[in-house]
C-alpha cells in the first residue's frame, strides 16, 4: 500500500484489485479441474446518449499482455451504440475471471469521459472547449482523465501529468487575483511573468461586476476575458454575456474574447456557443457518467451460449460508409460496403496492435466533422 488510497499497477497487473467473488469463483472451480475455453464479450444495454465513444482498450492490453488470451476490439475512438460488442476476450476461464473487474474499469471510466467529451465538442458548434476538471477526480488517475478528454475531441488540457502531445492550458484562479492589492496588478504581474505563448486570458469576475472587470483587464491587454462567476451569483449568465459583449465592443476592444467556464455543462454550451468564443469544461467532461458496459459470456468451447438477455455467439459490427452499425454472427460476411470493427489486438497473449491516443482522436474528430455535415 502507497502512502495514499489508491492501488498500484504491479497490484493491478496480478489481478490483485478484483471483486472478490472472482476469486471465490476461481479457487471453486480450480478444486474442480474446470477450466472452459470461453469467449466474452463487452457489451453496453444501455448509453447515456444515442452512442458512445470507445476508450480504455490501451490500459486493457497492457493488463492482459502475456496472458494466454486473445483479444478483438474496435479501436479506440470507434463510435458504437447500444448492445453492440466492442471487445470480446478469449481463453480458458480461470486464466482471466478475476481481470474482469480491471477490464471493465478501464474501458468503463474512460469510454464515459470520451464520449461527454465528444458530445460537448459537437455541441460547441465550432468553438473550443478544453478539459478542466481533473480536479474533480482523483489525482491517481489524471493522466486518463486528460487522455480519454482528448480522444473525445478536447482542444487542450489543464493537468500538468497529461500525456504528452497534447496542448496543456490555462489561464489564472480567483486565488492568483487575491493575492494582489488589486485586478489590475495581478493582470500586469500575470503578463510580465508568463511565457510568450501562453493567450493573455484574464479573470474578471473576482470582486466587482463582470462588466466592470472586463473593460478593465481588456484596458490591461487581455485577449480574452474569463467568466467563472459562482452559480449562486450569476442570474442571467446569458443576459451578462450579452453586455460583457456589449461594452467591449463598445469601449474599442471588439477583438477581446469572451471565455466561459466553472460549472460549465453542455446545456450551457449550448446555450451559449453563439455569443462565448471558448468553453472551459470541468465536472461535465470529468465526472460523465460511466459507461454501463457488462463483460459476458458468448460461447463455451465454441459453442454459442450466453445467459439470459443475452444474445450468444461471437459477433462483428459492421459500419457502413453512413456511419450506421449493423451487428451480425462472426464469421458471416459483411454488408456490402460496411467495414468490419472488431479486430484482433492480442493473440495468445501477445500484443498485434497497439491503440494509439492520437489515431484514436482522428476517429473520432472525423466522425464528429461528418455528424456536422449530415
Amino acid at each position: 500500500m502507497g502512502r495514499f488510497d489508491t492501488i498500484g499497477d504491479d497490484e493491478i497487473k496480478r489481478g490483485e484489485c478484483t471483486d472478490i467473488y472472482f476469486v471465490r469463483t476461481e479457487e471453486a472451480l480450480r478444486r474442480d479441474g474446470i477450466n472452459p475455453v470461453v469467449a466474452m464479450e463487452v457489451t453496453a444495454t444501455a448509453l447515456p446518449d444515442a452512442w458512445g465513444v470507445f476508450c480504455g482498450l490501451s490500459d486493457v492490453l497492457a493488463l492482459v499482455a502475456g496472458l494466454p488470451v486473445s483479444v478483438d476490439a474496435m479501436p479506440e475512438g470507434s463510435i458504437f451504440y447500444p448492445g453492440e460488442p466492442v471487445l470480446r476476450l478469449t481463453g480458458k476461464y480461470r486464466d482471466f475471471c478475476r481481470y474482469e473487474t480491471a477490464i471493465l474499469g478501464f474501458l468503463c471510466h474512460a469510454s464515459g469521459v470520451a464520449s461527454a467529451a465528444a458530445h460537448i465538442r459537437q455541441a460547441a458548434g465550432g468553438r473550443p472547449v478544453y478539459s478542466f476538471g481533473s480536479r474533480r477526480q482523483h489525482p491517481a488517475i489524471a493522466r486518463m482523465i486528460e487522455r480519454a478528454a482528448w480522444i473525445g475531441g478536447v482542444d487542450g488540457v489543464s493537468n500538468t501529468c497529461a500525456p504528452e502531445g497534447m496542448p496543456v492550458v490555462g489561464t489564472m484562479p480567483h486565488a492568483f487575483v487575491m493575492c494582489y492589492d488589486t485586478p489590475e496588478d495581478a493582470w500586469t504581474a500575470f503578463d510580465r511573468s508568463a511565457p510568450a505563448g501562453v493567450p493573455r486570458i484574464m479573470l474578471a469576475d473576482t470582486y466587482c461586476d463582470e462588466k466592470s472587470e472586463s473593460l478593465r483587464a481588456a484596458r490591461c491587454g487581455a485577449a480574452a476575458v474569463r467568466l467563472d462567476t459562482p452559480r449562486s451569483r450569476r442570474g442571467n449568465m446569458r443576459a451578462i454575456i450579452e453586455e460583457v459583449r456589449w461594452e467591449l465592443d463598445t469601449h474599442g476592444y471588439p477583438e477581446v474574447k469572451i471565455f466561459l467556464s466553472g460549472g460549465v455543462t453542455r446545456e450551457d454550451v449550448i446555450a451559449y456557443r453563439d455569443i462565448a468564443d471558448a468553453f472551459g469544461v470541468g465536472g461535465a467532461i470529468a465526472n460523465a457518467p460511466v459507461i454501463d458496459f457488462a463483460m459476458d459470456i458468448v460461447e463455451i468451447h465454441g459453442t454459442a451460449k450466453a445467459k439470459r438477455g443475452k444474445r450468444s455467439g461471437a459477433k462483428q459490427v459492421w459500419e457502413f460508409p453512413s456511419g450506421l452499425h449493423r451487428t451480425l454472427p462472426s464469421g458471416q460476411p459483411g454488408p456490402d460496403q460496411a467495414t468490419p470493427l472488431l479486430r484482433r489486438f492480442v493473440a495468445d497473449g501477445s500484443i498485434t496492435e497497439e491503440s494509439a491516443m492520437d489515431a484514436a482522436r482522428e476517429r473520432v474528430l472525423r466522425m464528429l466533422a461528418a455528424l456536422s455535415t449530415e
